[in-house]
């Protein structure tokens, strides 16, 4: 953890490729995952007419399509007040109930911390 913030650099790190997914595409939310290797997964939200996914939705999507067995993390950043409850069924698929949600607003300041599954 860095002194600074109290938050694992790993962890920052997929906080800012969130924020930078979020920023580049202009859309409602960022989110970026780590799998069981070290990879990471970002992704913005995706608005089309026949589907409909938010960012973290998709950043597993791409995990589990690139060969991911597990995530050591995810975060998503978003102007919400928490995780939507299917971005976190979706994290507790591929990672299990215990892998944590990272939720941070659109400046990149982590809001909370949750398990995937309560």
């Amino acid at each position: 953890m860095t002194e600074s913030t109290g938050i694992d650099p790993e962890d920052t790190k997929i906080i800012t490729l969130a924020r930078s997914a979020r920023a580049r595409n202009g859309v409602p939310e960022g989110a970026a995952v780590r799998d069981e290797t070290g990879r990471t997964y970002v992704a913005g939200t995706v608005a089309l007419d026949s589907l409909k996914l938010s960012a973290l939705q998709t950043a597993v999507a791409m995990a589990v399509a690139s060969g991911a067995r597990s995530l050591e993390a995810a975060a998503v950043v978003t102007e919400a007040g928490a995780p939507a409850d299917a971005d976190r069924a979706a994290v507790a698929d591929l990672g299990g109930p215990d892998t944590p949600v990272l939720l941070a607003g659109p400046d990149g300041t982590l809001k909370s911390t949750t398990p995937a599954r309560p």
